[in-house]
């Protein structure tokens, strides 16, 4: 039997794209949507603006999901020389270190060719870099990360949302060739980077709107 030409014709057609939905109540969200962090899991997952609004508060969700916030922060006045690179071990020229609330430690990660990769961290060389550094102390368990990128004559560091973070790694991931990422990949770290410093408040101008986890979380 001849299948109708109108059967064919649906299984042809491209398919319109899904638009992305909220992973908690299935609500589309637009492309600059939030995310949140899943502390069960350990992973990022979409959220509308009203579910990302209703897990910034006290106790929403047991804790389990953590809003990420919006904020990029710089500190002018604090400067790492290449020497704070060796001290971390890092072996590449990115990486981008958080709290992990529930292991109660600090991760360092870097992007590579297959994502996002763990990089031993020591507490000491975590303590003598950056553990008494302004940024340090405001950044936010699971939700922040402080992006680190090691240049010719030094280190800049900015606070920044963690799944900024997991967007160069899958960019990195995406475009690296070759035993260095190629021209390519360098472009786009060298854009992505150009866009962090362009978001970045410095520090003492946000002074009057930051504070740090123990007092924004302060009844």
């Amino acid at each position: 039997m001849t299948a109708p030409a109108t059967g064919l014709r649906r299984f042809r057609a491209e398919r319109p794209p899904q638009p992305e939905r909220c992973e908690l109540c299935a609500a589309p969200v637009p492309e600059d949507h939030r995310h949140l962090v899943d502390t069960g899991r350990r992973a990022l997952v979409c959220a509308c603006a009203a579910c990302a609004v209703l897990m910034e508060q006290p106790g929403a969700a047991a804790g389990r999901f953590r809003t990420v916030p919006g904020r990029c922060l710089t500190d002018p006045g604090h400067r790492l020389d290449l020497r704070a690179w060796e001290t971390l071990q890092i072996p590449v020229g990115v990486a981008f270190f958080f709290r992990n609330a529930a292991l109660d430690r600090l991760v360092a990660l870097y992007p590579s060719p297959a994502g996002a990769t763990e990089s031993e961290l020591e507490p000491a060389a975590w303590n003598e870099v950056l553990g008494g550094t302004r940024l340090a102390a405001l950044l936010r368990p699971d939700v922040e990360a402080l992006l680190l990128r090691r240049g010719d004559d030094g280190i800049e560091c900015h606070l920044v949302p963690v799944d900024i973070c997991y967007e160069l790694v899958g960019r990195m991931r995406l475009l690296w060739q070759g035993f260095d990422g190629g021209a390519e990949a360098r472009a786009a770290l060298d854009a992505f980077f150009a866009d962090v410093r362009h978001r970045a408040r410095p520090l003492d101008e946000a002074e009057g709107t930051v504070r740090s986890p123990d007092e924004a979380e302060a009844p």
